[in-house]
């Protein structure tokens, strides 16, 4: 039986302004930069065995990685499936906004040039299933909150409303069995 590691990035400028960054490259704020050593102490604490940390290369995943993995001495490499769902007229507006709590659960629209969550799901799931298939190594996957909702659902079946729902927080550390 193996498993890995989840770590969503640390808090960036858009958290705090509640909007959604998706593929927009938005960097972490010092709270940020803050959560992501925090996360690295509890790796250590935890004395969690991870051998590569796979990252999302948007800023806010992929300081998180550089972080942990300076405080960790884990290695780190740039995983270009991990990078967040791209939401298209989405991108800047804002999180809780009803019109996106909706679009949430249309699963197969691209929302005007972004990517849609089944596309997104695609490329997540195919790194999941080249992670699954062996046990050899440990992950840590570095990444977002809209790619966390995928990796649950890789691993648990989920209503569209419980998927649409579905969120973890910023630096929240799970560990997936398989």
């Amino acid at each position: 039986m193996g498993h890995f590691y989840f770590v969503r990035h640390g808090e960036s400028l858009w958290n705090v302004e509640n909007k959604i960054c998706g593929a927009t490259d938005i960097d972490l704020t010092e709270k940020g930069f803050q959560q992501a050593e925090q996360a690295a102490e509890s790796i250590l604490h935890q004395e969690l065995k991870i051998d590569m940390i796979l990252a999302s290369p948007l800023k806010r995943a992929y300081h998180t990685a550089q972080v942990i993995s300076k405080r960790t001495g884990i290695p780190l490499k740039a995983e270009p499936r991990l990078t967040e769902q791209n939401f298209g007229k989405w991108e800047g507006t804002a999180r809780d906004g009803e019109d996106f709590r909706i679009a949430k659960t249309h699963f197969i629209e691209s929302w005007d040039g972004g990517e849609s969550i089944l596309k997104t799901a695609h490329r997540v799931y195919s790194l999941l299933d080249e992670i699954t298939s062996q046990e050899e190594t440990v992950y840590l996957l570095a990444a977002h909150n809209g790619l966390a909702r995928i990796i649950q659902s890789y691993f648990h079946d989920m209503s569209n409303e419980e998927f649409a729902a579905f969120g973890i927080g910023n630096c929240e550390i799970r560990r997936y069995d398989y």
